[in-house]
């Protein structure tokens, strides 16, 4: 798949209310180019690896911004670990311990039967599952 070009990230951004900046653009390229899940330190080290002279802080910055704006999703995989997704549709995961991989799973392939009572007050948001696997004779 060949990468998007600064025009088409740039327009993406614009459309979600985001300035595009050349640091925004770097990031943007690697993130939507294909579907990925990626944390912010391999992002930083494909950026560093590319001779980008990015900061860590510009990187977690920019992808809690586009986080927020909807371009991408986090997924919490652990209390320490945020990945970003670029599948921003709602959608379920395997979690591949042994190499901290996620897969997407189709939410047609997940079937719920009901959820647990809510607290008083509240209405669900969403509902994704992370399920975690090992490869076997791990």
């Amino acid at each position: 798949m060949p990468l998007p070009s600064n025009a088409d990230i740039e327009s993406r951004l614009r459309a979600s209310g985001i300035q595009p900046t050349p640091r925004r653009l770097e990031i943007g390229r690697l993130l939507l180019a294909g579907p990925c899940h990626v944390s912010a330190d391999h992002i930083l080290q494909c950026l560093r690896a590319g001779g980008s002279r990015i900061s860590k802080a510009t990187v977690y910055n920019t992808l809690n911004l586009f986080s927020r704006a909807g371009i991408i999703r986090e997924v919490a995989v652990d209390p320490s670990r945020l990945v970003y997704d670029s599948t921003t549709s709602r959608h379920h995961h395997f979690l591949i311990e042994d190499t901290g991989e996620l897969l997407d799973i189709d939410p047609d392939d997940i079937e719920l039967m009901r959820l647990p009572r809510l607290p008083e007050g509240t209405q669900a948001a969403s509902v994704e599952v992370i399920i975690r696997v090992r490869r076997r004779g791990s």
